[in-house]
C-alpha cells in the first residue's frame, strides 16, 4: 500500500512539473509576442488591414515647338466606377439604369465595360470619365441605391482646339480588356486611359507617368484606425513632349487648305522636322473625352469621308507629274538622252493601238528639251524618254533612291508605304507581263504608281540637301514635367543617302526653279515674299471633270539648305476641280515669309481662300 501511494505521489510530482514547464513556455512565448516581437506583429496587423488607394499620375503634356503652346494638357475631373464584386446580381440592372440616366450615357455602354471574368471581378471599372459635380452629389446623397459604385477626382486629358492637328496628336481612351491583358505587367489597371492614335499612342511609355498611392490602416467599416499618418507615395507625371510642329505654320497650312479634301506637309529638309501637317476632313480629339466616346468613334469610323485618316502620310495617290523629277534626275546623272536633245510634242501620240494625249492638246508643246519639258510638264517628252531611253529598271532604281515604295519611318502610326510597281510585282500580282505602256504610265507618275504626300516631300528634301533624306519626325524634345529641363533632343537621322552627284542635284534645283519662272506654276505662284522652286502635278483617276492637284516645292530658292522648307500640297479629286494645289502653296509661302496670316496672304497674292476659278487647268 505504501509502495502504491509512493508511485502516485511521484506521478503527481511529474504532472506538476510538466504543468509548470508548459506554463513557463507559454509565458515566455507571450513575453516574446507582446514584448520582443510586438513591432513585428503590429506591422503585420497594419499590413493586413491596410487600405491602399491609387493616385493617378497626370499624363505628360504635349507642346508645340516653342514650348509655350499647350496642345494636350490635363484637368481635374470626376470618374465614376463600379466594383462588380460589390454589386449584387439582383440590383445590377437597376443600378446600371440609374447611372445611365444620371450620367447621360447608355445602359448598354455601361454594361459593355463591365468584365465578366473572375480575374477582374474584384477590380474597379471606370464607367464615366468626366462626370459632373451634380451627378457625383446625387450618387453621394443616395449611396444606398448605388452598391458597388464609387468615384474619384483624377486628371483627365484636356485638348486644345487642335483642328487637323488632332490627326497627329491622336487621343486617349479607356483601356480595353484585350489591352489590359497586354499592359497588366506594366502596372496598368482597368481605370487607366491609354493612347489610341497619333503621338498619344506612339509615345505612350513616355506620357504615361507613374501612379502614386496613399495607404492607411482601417477597420472592417473602413474607418481610419492608423495611429500614424497615412503613407503617401506621390505620383510621377509623364514626360513633357515638345513637338516639331509650329502652331503658326500649322494654322496657315490649314487655312490655305480650307475645307478641301486633301493635305499639306511642311518639312524642314535639313533635319526631317515636320513643321506642319494639315489634313481635311479631320476629327476633334475632345470628343473622345466625353462619356459617349464609343458612339462618337463608330460615327467617325463609318464616315465615308474618313476623317480619322491623316491624308499626309496614311494615304497614297498617283504622284502624277511631280514624278517627272525622278526621270529628269536619271537623265542628268547618266545621260540616257542629252538634256539638250529635243522631242517633238504635237499634243498626242499613238502607241499600242490607242491615242495618248498630252495635258495640252494640239498643237502641243512643239520641240522641247529637258529644261522646257519639265517646266511645261510635257507628257509626250517623258513618255518617249521613259519608254525608249531610260527603261523601267532604271526608273525604278532612281525612284527607290528617292525613297518611293518605302516607309519613311515617321514617328506616327499607320504609315502608308505607297507602291512602286515593277515587272516582277505585276507578274506576281496580276499574273501578267509588264508592257511598254506600263513604262509610259510610270514615267509620268500614273498607272499603278502610288505615293504619300510625305514621300513626295522627302523627294524634294533630297534635292534640297544634295542627296540626303533625313527621317521625318514630329517629336523634337523630351523634357522633365516639373522643371522643364531637357532630357533628350531628337537628332537628325539619315534615312536615305544617294550616290547621285551634287552637280545633278544643283541642276535639278535650277530646273525646278524654271517651273515657277516660265513653266506651269508661273501663274499660281505669284508671291514676291520669297523665291521658290517646285513641280506641279495632276493625278488622273479616270474622271473627265476632276483630277488630283499636286504641288511639291521648296524655298527660299537662294538660301542654304538649313534655312529652307519643303511644302507639298495635295488636293484630292473628290473636290470640285479648281487646281488648288499650287495656289494653296502660294498662300502658305506668302504668309510664312511675309509674316502674315493666311487670309491676309491670300488677299496679297490675289486669291480667295474659299475657292477660285481657273478654268479647269491641267498640267
Amino acid at each position: 500500500m505504501a509502495v502504491l501511494k509512493k508511485k502516485i505521489t511521484n506521478r503527481i510530482r511529474i504532472l506538476r512539473a510538466l504543468v509548470v514547464v508548459l506554463l513557463a513556455i507559454y509565458a515566455l512565448n507571450l513575453f516574446s509576442m507582446q514584448i520582443l516581437r510586438k513591432q513585428l506583429f503590429t506591422s503585420e496587423a497594419e499590413r493586413i488591414s491596410l487600405q491602399s488607394t491609387r493616385i493617378p499620375a497626370p499624363r505628360g503634356e504635349i507642346y508645340d515647338r516653342t514650348g509655350r503652346v499647350v496642345l494636350a494638357g490635363n484637368i481635374e475631373a470626376y470618374s465614376v466606377y463600379i466594383t462588380p464584386s460589390e454589386l449584387p446580381a439582383t440590383k445590377r440592372e437597376s443600378v446600371i439604369l440609374l447611372l445611365s440616366k444620371l450620367l447621360n450615357i447608355s445602359a448598354e455602354d455601361i454594361e459593355s465595360k463591365l468584365p465578366t471574368g473572375r480575374l477582374t471581378s474584384y477590380g474597379r471599372v471606370a464607367v464615366a470619365k468626366n462626370a459632373s459635380l451634380s451627378a457625383i452629389s446625387e450618387i453621394a446623397a443616395h449611396i444606398d441605391e448605388f452598391p458597388g459604385v464609387s468615384w474619384t477626382s483624377q486628371p483627365l486629358r484636356d485638348y486644345a482646339d487642335l483642328r487637323s492637328l488632332s490627326n497627329t496628336i491622336g487621343y486617349v481612351g479607356s483601356i480595353t480588356r484585350d489591352e489590359y491583358k497586354l499592359f497588366y505587367n506594366k502596372g496598368y489597371t482597368l481605370e487607366d486611359l491609354t493612347g489610341k492614335a497619333g503621338i498619344e499612342l506612339i509615345y505612350e511609355d513616355l506620357l504615361k507617368g507613374k501612379d502614386g498611392w496613399i495607404a492607411k490602416a482601417v477597420d472592417v467599416h473602413g474607418k481610419d484606425i492608423s495611429r500614424n499618418k497615412a503613407r503617401i507615395e506621390a505620383p510621377e507625371p509623364g514626360k513633357r513632349l515638345i513637338l516639331s510642329i509650329d502652331s503658326n505654320i500649322q494654322k496657315i497650312a490649314e487655312d490655305a487648305l480650307g475645307k478641301r479634301q486633301g493635305s499639306v506637309v511642311v518639312l524642314k529638309p535639313a533635319t526631317g522636322e515636320i513643321l506642319a501637317m494639315a489634313t481635311y476632313p479631320y476629327y476633334d480629339s475632345r470628343v473622345f473625352m466625353s462619356d459617349n466616346a464609343g458612339q462618337e468613334y463608330l460615327k467617325l469610323l463609318n464616315d465615308p469621308q474618313k476623317p480619322m485618316l491623316n491624308r499626309a502620310y496614311q494615304s497614297s495617290y498617283p504622284p502624277a507629274s511631280t514624278f517627272k523629277t525622278v526621270l529628269s534626275t536619271a537623265i542628268l546623272e547618266e545621260g540616257f538622252i542629252s538634256p539638250d536633245k529635243t522631242i517633238y510634242c504635237s499634243g498626242e501620240i499613238n502607241y499600242g493601238g490607242r491615242s495618248w494625249s498630252c495635258w495640252i492638246k494640239k498643237p502641243g508643246h512643239g520641240a522641247v528639251d529637258l529644261k522646257n519639258a519639265l517646266a511645261q510638264s510635257c507628257d509626250i517628252y517623258y513618255w518617249t524618254v521613259g519608254r525608249d531611253y531610260i527603261g523601267v529598271e532604271n526608273i525604278v532604281s532612281y525612284a527607290q533612291d528617292y525613297g518611293y515604295g518605302k516607309l519613311t519611318g515617321i514617328d506616327l502610326p499607320g504609315e502608308n508605304p505607297g507602291l512602286l510597281p515593277t515587272p516582277t510585282w505585276k507578274e506576281e500580282k496580276y499574273n501578267d507581263s509588264w508592257t511598254p505602256g506600263d513604262t509610259m504610265n510610270l514615267s509620268i507618275g500614273q498607272g499603278y504608281m502610288l505615293a504619300s504626300p510625305l514621300q513626295v516631300a522627302n523627294m524634294m528634301a533630297m534635292i534640297v540637301n544634295g542627296g540626303v533624306i533625313y527621317k521625318p519626325h514630329v517629336l523634337k524634345e523630351i523634357r522633365d514635367p516639373g522643371t522643364g529641363a531637357l532630357i533628350n533632343e531628337v537628332q537628325p537621322e539619315v534615312l536615305q543617302k544617294s550616290s547621285i552627284s551634287e552637280k545633278t542635284f544643283e541642276t535639278m534645283r535650277s530646273l525646278l526653279r524654271g517651273v515657277i519662272v516660265y513653266g506651269t506654276a508661273r501663274a499660281p505662284i505669284s508671291t514676291k515674299a520669297v523665291q521658290i522652286a517646285g513641280k506641279t502635278g495632276t493625278g488622273e483617276i479616270g474622271l473627265k471633270d476632276r483630277w488630283h492637284s499636286w504641288f511639291a516645292s521648296f524655298g527660299p530658292y537662294d538660301a542654304p539648305a538649313k534655312d529652307q522648307i519643303v511644302v507639298v500640297t495635295m488636293i484630292e479629286a473628290s473636290n470640285p476641280w479648281e487646281w488648288w494645289g499650287p495656289y494653296a502653296a502660294n498662300v502658305i509661302y506668302q504668309a510664312i515669309y511675309a509674316g502674315q496670316d493666311a487670309k491676309t496672304a491670300a488677299a496679297t497674292v490675289g486669291v480667295k481662300l474659299d475657292g477660285i476659278a481657273v478654268g479647269g487647268r491641267r498640267e
